[in-house]
């Protein structure tokens, strides 16, 4: 009886004990310091949600290459020189419905400005949803089709990466992390995130 209790117990710890870590990985704090990202990320989360790092102590995007949804080939390093907007999204997910518009509204709005804005469609296990996820929110812009999640393991850790789903990264013309929000945004919170790039030389 009493071995099959200490089974239990342990059991018990060994579960707590992977709830604590899988807790402790997900975890940001607000001091610039990452959980599981190795130290100091010289990030700052401002107080609506938006993290970002100063110019000269940005790190590189990682590469970011396949195929959009419409089956062509894109890179985002093609668009050195612009500033990237990376929006990661499923045709499945509220709060992704719930910004789209603001996406399809800001992206038209400062085209003109040397922004481009990507879609990153995940865990849509078919396009058709995600197409149709497109034109009924008009968004024009290009996404890359990844289904499975492959494209956000290439963020390194202690960057800011995009860990939830909505996430948006904005890429300076550098190819470089500038900024990032884990949650559904509007076009002011956009903006934001976008114009003090824009503004940058």
């Amino acid at each position: 009886m009493s071995s099959g209790r200490a089974s239990r117990r342990r059991f018990t710890l060994l579960a707590a004990t992977a709830v604590a870590g899988a807790l402790t990985l997900s975890a940001c704090s607000g001091d610039g310091t990452e959980a599981g990202g190795g130290g100091n990320t010289n990030f700052v989360t401002g107080s609506g949600g938006i993290s970002t790092v100063a110019k000269g102590e940005r790190t590189n995007a990682p590469k970011l290459d396949g195929t959009t949804l419409d089956g062509k080939a894109l890179d985002i390093s093609d668009y050195k020189g612009k500033v990237v907007v990376l929006n990661v999204w499923g045709s499945w997910c509220a709060p992704c419905r719930a910004e789209a518009r603001h996406f399809a509204k800001v992206a038209r709005d400062t085209q003109d400005q040397g922004v481009q804005f990507v879609g990153i469609n995940t865990r849509d296990p078919q396009k058709a949803a995600a197409i149709n996820f497109e034109q009924d929110y008009g968004v024009t812009y290009p996404s890359l089709f990844d289904p499975t999640g492959k494209l956000l393991l290439r963020f390194p850790k202690g960057t800011l990466n995009p860990k939830a789903i909505p996430s948006t990264v904005v890429v300076d013309r550098d190819g470089k992390i500038a900024a990032r929000t884990l949650a559904a945004v509007d076009a002011e919170k956009l903006r934001e995130m976008i114009d003090p790039l824009i503004a940058e030389k």
